[in-house]
């Protein structure tokens, strides 16, 4: 219902862009003016005579689906609110991750311990959140823009930085599909300027990487995490033996 909403308020706006009054439309349907208003107010076009309408726009209806898809807000960034919900909520927490890394609702329903009713209700909260538009068929619909990031030193943030790097790291790196290095020493800051430069393109082939995935049957992926960073930062016993405690490192 949503969708048809959208495609119907997207046609208005286009035929305001092209100067288009509703007489014009009447006549292209063979209707009355208060017909083509009364279309428009109980949003009850059939296909052929919005074709109709986008043969006297001079678009393809897949150009107005197109425009549609551009007019829709996306959500950038929750409020402090919503992450808050979030992160007081494990498995709605799930749900989103899960989500956002374009799982099916019918697989993560399987694969974890939360009934199809439940699962609905998080459907339903998370579409609150505008994270994603609930669809026909608890199919999904995801709503975040491609530049979305949670508040910096925010409830997400925080409960990471609480709950999941620690784990992270309590690992040998030594198993399967596992790796770890840790390179130390004393840079220029050219070279500091570099490495951030490097990480930066590593994430973008990662993030690109994660979305070829997407293609491969679920039971050849599997949940993969990598973290990369770099910050002027000496080991806190060799901190503690300097002459100067406050001098700038970096």
């Amino acid at each position: 219902m949503r969708q048809t909403n959208l495609i119907i308020e997207t046609l208005k706006r286009e035929l305001r862009r092209q100067g288009i009054k509703y007489r014009q439309v009447a006549q292209k349907l063979g209707l009355s003016e208060a017909s083509v208003k009364r279309l428009f107010a109980e949003q009850s076009f059939t296909l052929k005579r919005l074709a109709q309408v986008c043969e006297l726009l001079n678009l393809e209806f897949s150009d107005l689906v197109h425009q549609m898809e551009k007019d829709i807000e996306l959500t950038e960034q929750l409020t402090l609110e919503q992450e808050t919900e979030l992160v007081s909520d494990i498995k709605l927490l799930l749900m989103a991750y899960f989500l956002m890394s374009k799982l099916e609702f019918e697989d993560i329903i399987r694969i974890y311990d939360i009934s199809e009713t439940e699962g609905i209700r998080l459907l339903a909260k998370l579409d609150r959140m505008k994270l994603i538009e609930l669809q026909p068929g608890n199919r999904v619909k995801l709503m975040i823009a491609k530049n979305f990031s949670f508040i910096p030193r925010g409830p997400i943030e925080r409960f990471y930085e609480r709950e999941v790097q620690t784990e992270f790291f309590d690992s040998s790196f030594d198993g399967n599909g596992e790796y770890r290095i840790y390179i130390s020493g004393v840079f220029s800051r050219a070279a500091n300027a570099e490495i951030i430069k490097k990480i930066k393109l590593l994430a973008i082939d990662a993030h690109q990487l994660r979305l070829d995935s997407e293609s491969v049957p679920l039971d050849d992926r599997f949940g993969c995490s990598l973290i990369m960073a770099v910050r002027p930062w000496e080991v806190k016993v060799f901190d503690e033996l300097r002459r100067v405690p406050n001098e700038k490192k970096f």
